[in-house]
């Protein structure tokens, strides 16, 4: 069955609909949705259904898409009050933990293989970088409850290891198509790709931040396919220039995600289903991509390689990376066990297919195979190993992170009349820049004797008075403080 205009929307909607049914009682087996997924989209293939989708170009641009919005959601979801005591590790995982674990899967494959080194080292690169779409979606639908900076190290290690993966896997297969090209031209190409990447992704943060804030739209629906747009241009641009996409648009979400911005909880919510149905589109169509009677020759290999980098390549990775750091000897193993494949190295693989080298096919069947086992042996077993380890905390001591906290409904017990003077210094501002506690809202302003439902557009003015509803007392004093007010007044 080949995939035309006509029935392409009629295939894709029934895949997706089978997918979301069936990842409803998935979790009650243990298996990951991500599993169900892949498995979908080999069932609907040649092998099984007998849809034909041989198109390693257009997969990979609809991994590159999908993983802008995965990141740019897991991005905005991210703390940096609780990223930031671990910036230093994430950096080490995500730089030194890639290349040690590339480098070290790379001298086993060629001794357990006819790979040539180059090629072994590319296959290494591949699968070196943990996969964000598998770790973000495991431990949140999980709702794993881990130790303070567990969870966040994890998710910086995720969201910001691809540049060098990616890295990696061009600089070897430039070494395997052109052999005459030095091992050393990597490292500018690395700097280059972080450090333009990471200035970038902080820019256009900035930026996205005061368009969002300014731009005042008629339509509250238009914010979140505003900041779409934002995404894209912030992932082309930085592209465009040399620097990696990937790590600007997951540092521009984890600045907007810690700010004050218009329509906030609109944008959090959209962002949350679109990364789900993106790594919905994302693994069926990798999972279409597939022919799994070519998978059954590498099953062999395949299991000697995963296992190897599970239980091998992995470990020693994470922890030469964090000699340098303090931590308990089972948060280390617990990082090591979290090291998740998905799609980022099957996406990765197909570059070597586009590039048409020798066992290009073979290469890509061996990373889908490692990247399942790897959900399957890995994803399924997070919550016992974090038990075992003794890193995991009750559910109810789960600490919230700001998007959480932010989209909770909390009822509103106490409330307070709040008049502005001429003198305030909120009078003339938008309320979206008061900074506003978040346990507190602005349920109307009392205007010239009318009242008006403000959002947050609505710029203070003088005499306003503003009804104020709160959480708490504690939240009410919050307000007065953001509002510099020494005192309660009302009109």
């Amino acid at each position: 069955m080949n995939l035309t205009i006509e029935n392409i929307l009629l295939v894709g909607s029934i895949l997706l609909f089978i997918s979301i049914v069936a990842g409803k009682t998935s979790y009650k087996f243990g298996v990951p949705t991500l599993v169900l997924f892949l498995g979908i989209g080999m069932l609907a293939g040649e092998d099984g259904v007998g849809i034909s989708f041989d198109e390693p170009q257009l997969s990979q641009l609809i991994g590159v898409i999908s993983l802008n919005f995965i990141l740019f959601s897991g991005g905005l979801d991210t703390d940096w009050k609780a990223i930031k005591p671990v910036m230093k590790e994430g950096f080490a995982l995500s730089t030194l933990g890639v290349f040690l674990t590339a480098i070290g899967l790379g001298v086993f494959v060629n001794l357990v293989t006819d790979f040539t080194i180059f090629e072994s080292l590319l296959l290494g690169s591949i699968v070196s970088s943990t996969d964000a779409a598998a770790v973000f979606s495991i431990l949140r639908a999980k709702n794993l409850a881990l130790r303070e900076n567990l969870r966040p190290t994890l998710e910086l290690e995720s969201g910001s290891n691809d540049p060098m993966a990616y890295v990696l896997t061009i600089a070897f297969l430039g070494l395997v198509v052109n052999q005459d090209q030095g091992v050393a031209a990597m490292i500018p190409l690395f700097l280059q790709q972080m450090i333009v990447g990471a200035i970038a992704g902080f820019g256009f943060g900035k930026l996205s931040k005061i368009v969002i804030n300014r731009i005042n739209l008629d339509f509250e629906g238009l914010y979140p396919v505003l900041v779409i747009a934002l995404m894209f241009i912030t992932f082309s641009v930085t592209d465009f220039v040399g620097g990696n996409g990937f790590l600007a648009i997951y540092i521009c979400a984890v600045f907007l995600g810690n700010q004050y911005i218009m329509h906030k909880k609109t944008i959090l919510k959209m962002y949350d289903g679109l990364a789900w149905l993106m790594q919905i589109v994302l693994f069926l169509t990798l999972g279409l991509l597939v022919i799994p009677s070519q998978i059954v020759p590498v099953i062999g290999i395949g299991l000697i390689i995963s296992l190897f980098l599970i239980f091998v390549a992995r470990p020693i990775a994470v922890f030469l990376s964090l000699i340098p750091f303090k931590m308990k000897l089972r948060r280390r193993f617990y990082i090591s066990w979290v090291g998740l494949r998905g799609a980022v190295p099957i996406v990765f693989a197909t570059y070597p297919l586009l590039a048409g080298i020798d066992k290009a096919g073979m290469m890509f069947n061996i990373v889908f195979f490692i990247s399942l086992t790897s959900i399957l042996i890995q994803g399924t077993t997070l919550s016992v190993v974090a038990k075992w380890l003794n890193v995991s905390i009750p559910s109810a001591d789960k600490i919230l992170t700001p998007s959480e906290k932010f989209l909770e409904e909390h009822p509103k017990t106490e409330m307070r009349e709040i008049g502005i003077p001429q003198s305030n210094k909120v009078v003339g501002k938008k309320i979206v820049d008061i900074e506003f506690p978040k346990s507190a809202i602005i349920a109307m302003i009392k205007r010239d004797n009318k009242y008006i439902t403000p959002n947050g557009s609505t710029v203070i003015k003088a005499d306003d008075v503003l009804i104020v509803l709160s959480e708490s007392k504690n939240g009410i004093k919050e307000v007065f403080k953001a509002l510099n007010i020494r005192r309660f007044s009302a009109a």
